[in-house]
């Protein structure tokens, strides 16, 4: 028995299947002629757990108040599971934090990025009910940073440039460059940045290359980088200076990002900031950073 409006208004399609053919007419919308309909369960409950990862997800505030979240995607090749993926990822994130999710994806191949870019279209042809347009990064688009003056204005882009163009014929004038904007920079952030450059080169001859230029251009920090590439027995003190670094470039984001708001940070509260070592209160400081008035909101005494 059909006991509201509610029910009544799905209700018909279950009892009378056929009848979607009327109603897309009446929408205007083409629909192709169908040979079966069936009924289907409709819990959509996962009944075992399913774990879902996105590789990297930021939200971003933005002037006026508004907010994005950024799901990044790196992918190495083309992967068919991917693309139902991604809409799920959009979809359930809008329906999570009610902010509008951005798909951005990297690759690191031209190939893979131009399979990456192709819309993705849920429904009818003519009429998607769902729609995904990725962004995509790939060696067709991301510049090739080859000037050291270049690359030391733009840091963390002049590595993303070294690692996505890895296979690249100008990889060597990417690296030096690189290495060049390395030596004018705080020693942990270039050691950070140099960490990052080796992993994501992966096994390609520019990560020996890169290594060489770790040992021998970059004196200055080589006791934080270049040893520890030599030495990999040493993987629990490299781990913590990692972290170490990780935890000081963070502390620096939270203090640029309050001065640049122009909240006001006694002496004492920008030490307590810049000597906070654990990576979970940074994190949340940081996120916090954006919206505080004062260091009480920060640290959550407001």
């Amino acid at each position: 028995m059909v006991s509201s409006p509610h029910e009544a208004q799905h209700r018909i399609f279950q009892e009378n299947p056929t009848l979607f053919t009327s109603a897309f007419e009446a929408l205007g919308v083409p629909f192709p002629e169908p040979v079966a309909v069936s009924l289907m369960d409709t819990d959509l409950t996962e009944m075992r757990p399913v774990e879902r990862h996105v590789d990297t997800l930021l939200r971003i505030d933005v002037v006026g108040g508004g907010c994005y979240l950024l799901a990044i995607e790196a992918q190495g090749r083309k992967d068919p599971e991917k693309r139902s993926s991604w809409a799920y990822y959009l979809a359930h994130l809008y329906a999570k934090f009610r902010y509008p999710p951005v798909l951005l994806v990297v690759c690191r191949d031209k190939a893979t990025a131009e399979w990456a870019a192709e819309p993705i279209r849920i429904g009818l042809e003519k009429h998607p009910s769902l729609a995904v347009f990725p962004l995509v990064l790939g060696p067709h688009n991301v510049p090739v940073v080859t000037d050291a003056a270049r690359a030391a204005a733009d840091i963390p882009m002049a590595v993303f440039s070294a690692i996505t163009h890895g296979n690249d014929q100008d990889i060597a004038a990417i690296l030096e460059a690189l290495a060049v904007a390395l030596r004018a920079t705080d020693a942990d952030a270039a050691a950070i940045f140099a960490e990052f450059t080796e992993a994501g080169l992966g096994d390609t001859p520019a990560r020996e290359i890169w290594r060489n230029l770790m040992s021998t251009s970059l004196s200055h920090f080589r006791g934080i980088v270049a040893e520890s590439f030599r030495d990999e027995g040493r993987e629990e003190g490299r781990e913590e200076g990692r972290e170490e670094g990780i935890a000081k470039e963070r502390s620096r984001s939270v203090l640029r990002m309050l001065d640049r708001r122009g909240v006001a940070v006694s002496d004492v509260d920008r030490e307590r900031i810049g000597s906070c070592r654990d990576l979970a209160t940074l994190d949340l400081w940081v996120d916090r950073a954006f919206t505080v008035k004062t260091t009480d909101d920060l640290f959550g005494q407001g």
